[in-house]
């Protein structure tokens, strides 16, 4: 850690944790709720501090601290533009389930990707990984170039070549991973994914057949849980 970092950080960490202890539950509402606050406060600091900052929360390796890391990364602007590849894979250290995965891909490596700040080759290279998270990470990272309300407008060509790499993995976080994917391109393209899915037919996981095949013609994934609500 830089010198002049030492004083701000360890301080932000030690207030941040004694309110997070003093929380009566770490659900996402009030662990939003409180990084809300120091996303005001902390409005002018600078990437290097925001960053050191992160990186001491991820050594905590719990995923409440995770959550917070990402989402006051998420919510500063200056810093989310200085991100490259280093800084998301030292971010991405310690992954190790679907929860801290999908909001580091929602949050940090899908936006980050999308405005061509990490070149294809990161998230390709994350695909063909022996981590199965690093390989969900991949796919999950597709869902901020589609989804409106992640500020995605479509880019059927880079979320259909991170699909193909990994149609064949039959490990259940992926797979899952795979058919939030297509789906979320599914709003958006529609005649992409069922192209997509017509030429693969005989190589996706039938969970990604069923619930992209629903997707499509229902617009919902499992349409018979709704009808027996």
């Amino acid at each position: 850690m830089q010198e002049a970092f030492k004083p701000l950080v360890a301080n932000l960490l030690h207030s941040i944790q004694l309110e997070m202890q003093a929380l009566p539950m770490l659900n996402a509402e009030a662990l939003r709720t409180l990084r809300r606050r120091y996303s005001k406060h902390l409005a002018l600091a600078s990437p290097g501090t925001m960053l050191e900052l992160a990186q001491q929360f991820i050594e905590l390796e719990t995923f409440p601290f995770r959550f917070v890391a990402y989402e006051l990364i998420h919510h500063h602007k200056a810093t989310l533009q200085s991100l490259g590849a280093k800084n998301l894979e030292a971010l991405a250290r310690g992954l190790d389930g679907w929860e801290s995965v999908d909001t580091f891909s929602c949050y940090l490596a899908g936006p980050v990707w999308r405005e061509h700040q990490v070149p294809d080759a990161l998230i390709h290279r994350w695909a063909r990984s022996k981590d199965r998270w690093f390989r969900r990470a991949a796919l999950v990272s597709t869902v901020p170039l589609n989804n409106k309300a992640r500020g995605g407008s479509r880019d059927s060509d880079r979320t259909l070549a991170v699909c193909e790499k990994l149609m064949d993995d039959r490990d259940d976080m992926v797979v899952k991973a795979l058919s939030w994917a297509l789906r979320e391109l599914a709003k958006r393209d529609p005649r992409a994914v069922q192209s997509f899915i017509r030429q693969h037919s005989n190589r996706l996981a039938p969970r990604v057949l069923r619930e992209v095949r629903n997707k499509l013609s229902t617009g919902l994934k499992n349409p018979s849980q709704k009808s027996r609500r």
